[in-house]
């Protein structure tokens, strides 16, 4: 079984998912912060495929995104490092990115590599669900990748459920009308989203990103969803780190316990 079904079978509720940028703050980084983050106590990890023309990311994914590639990362260069990553991690890894360097690698040879290194699933925002279900579904399913899309609150009830109807991981609630980056506190209009969301009783979980920071933000994202998302926060962490896996296992206790 996949391992994202694997664990929303065993955990319903404060599942905390982890995005960090390929090839960030260093070229060889990745291995570190995975294990890191699995250590802390995250459930998911996301892998950022750095790009230079991210359309939902706010400065600081952005800013990490262009060191990253200054750095020299690629796509390529991003499945070389994960190469042998099932022996030390066991927790579910999703591949986040644009459709842009998927492309230009190769949809069929990306979701091939993804198999052969251990990936459970993708986020491709910028993917068209017309798309996916044309192209590129039997693709996914045949090596195995859960594919999550995403919702705003300007998303309506009809298309949320086409979503949830063809969504087989988990559905990324986008917790407000905005790019990616922390935010201060929880708005009384976001809460009347995530609970008109959770009074649809989807079948897919939800977890919430946007806007989600510290253990305030990722337990009252909680209370309406199966746990939430964290992005720029944790980039930030990183950033300003001087010993990584110290500061990353500490930042995220401070999240879950």
């Amino acid at each position: 079984m996949n391992r994202i079904h694997t664990l929303f079978n065993t955990k319903k509720e404060r599942v905390l998912s982890i995005y960090f940028t390929g090839g960030f703050p260093e070229l060889e980084s990745t291995m570190e912060i995975m294990e890191a983050i699995q250590a802390g106590g995250a459930d998911i990890i996301e892998i950022g495929v750095p790009y230079s023309d991210p359309v939902a990311d706010g400065p600081t994914i952005q800013d990490s995104n262009m060191i990253a590639l200054e750095n020299g990362i690629s796509l390529k260069k991003i499945f070389e490092q994960l190469k042998g990553f099932r022996a030390k991690i066991h927790i579910p890894v999703v591949m986040m990115g644009y459709l842009n360097p998927i492309m230009q690698y190769g949809m069929e040879e990306f979701c091939k590599k993804c198999k052969e290194v251990g990936i459970d699933g993708l986020i491709l925002p910028d993917l068209p669900m017309q798309q996916y279900l044309d192209d590129y579904k039997s693709l996914f399913e045949e090596y195995e990748l859960v594919n999550t899309f995403l919702i705003s609150p300007q998303t309506s009830e009809n298309r949320i459920r086409e979503i949830d109807e063809n969504t087989n991981g988990f559905i990324y609630m986008v917790s407000s009308h905005s790019i990616t980056g922390a935010k201060a506190g929880i708005s009384e209009e976001q809460i009347a989203y995530f609970e008109r969301v959770k009074a649809m009783n989807l079948k897919n979980p939800r977890l919430i990103g946007f806007g989600i920071s510290d253990a305030e933000t990722f337990s009252k994202a909680s209370e309406y969803s199966n746990g939430a998302i964290i992005g720029s926060a944790f980039i930030k962490t990183v950033k300003d780190s001087k010993s990584l896996s110290e500061d990353i296992q500490k930042y995220l206790k401070s999240i879950v316990e």
